[in-house]
């Protein structure tokens, strides 16, 4: 009885793994961009390319189905765009001006906090006292902890340095607010330059670091951030030692 048992669920996984894959196969192009796109619509975060391996039918090509869907959508109200290695809907930049109101609401930036933010975002992975050697003046708590609320910028890690302090980085937040697909993407002094945010006496000698380009991975020089760092940012609940 058991070897029969056996023998019809092997029958019916054998014909149900010869579905998938006759499923698999018959998959059209056009079913694989709607479920894709259905996948990309529906997450509140962007999606990476992994997420999107797994969730899809096994063989089917993301990278050529990301590519399709970008093109389809390049020339729509919203686009697809490449956020911090993930993809997701985003409002095509020349309708960025119909926002105007939502965005207006938002608080404004000091011009404190929107120096330490550029200063982090190309010299990354940078700590407090680097920051301040850069701008020359003392940046307050305050500031940095609006710059957190914002999700633009984390903690990284710790630098290997006596007193060990904490660095500071970007978020895929930022690239997403920003438009950028990757902090390389960050305009350079020729760019900023031609825009007029640079001075025209800046000194002859002045340079603009190129930003690392994956602002995730830790340097040489930073050691990841342990439970007791996480304890003592406020980023993890202390553990309760019980008797």
């Amino acid at each position: 009885m058991a070897d029969s048992m056996q023998d019809q669920f092997e029958i019916e996984n054998d014909e149900f793994e010869s579905s998938a894959e006759n499923w698999n196969s018959s998959l059209s192009l056009s079913e694989a961009l709607r479920m894709a796109e259905a996948i990309l619509f529906a997450s509140a975060e962007p999606v990476s390319e992994k997420a999107l391996q797994e969730r899809l039918p096994s063989g089917v090509d993301v990278a050529a189905l990301l590519g399709e869907l970008q093109e389809i959508y390049s020339k729509r109200g919203i686009n697809l765009r490449q956020v911090g290695g993930a993809w997701a809907f985003r409002t095509a930049a020349d309708l960025a001006f119909l926002m105007n109101r939502e965005a207006s609401q938002q608080k404004k930036l000091s011009r404190a906090a929107l120096e330490v933010l550029a200063i982090i975002a190309y010299h990354q992975p940078v700590t407090r006292a680097e920051l301040e050697d850069i701008r020359g003046v003392e940046t307050s708590k305050g500031t940095l902890d609006v710059l957190m609320e914002t999700g633009w910028i984390k903690f990284r890690g710790r630098r290997r340095t006596p007193g060990r302090p904490i660095t500071y980085g970007t978020t895929a937040s930022f690239l997403d607010h920003f438009g950028l697909q990757e902090v390389r993407d960050l305009p350079g002094i020729d760019e900023l330059r031609g825009a007029g945010l640079l001075s025209a006496r800046m000194p002859a000698n002045f340079a603009i670091p190129v930003p690392a380009n994956d602002p995730d991975e830790l340097t040489e020089d930073e050691d990841p951030l342990t439970d007791i760092d996480l304890e003592e940012l406020g980023l993890l609940t202390p553990r309760i030692e019980h008797d």
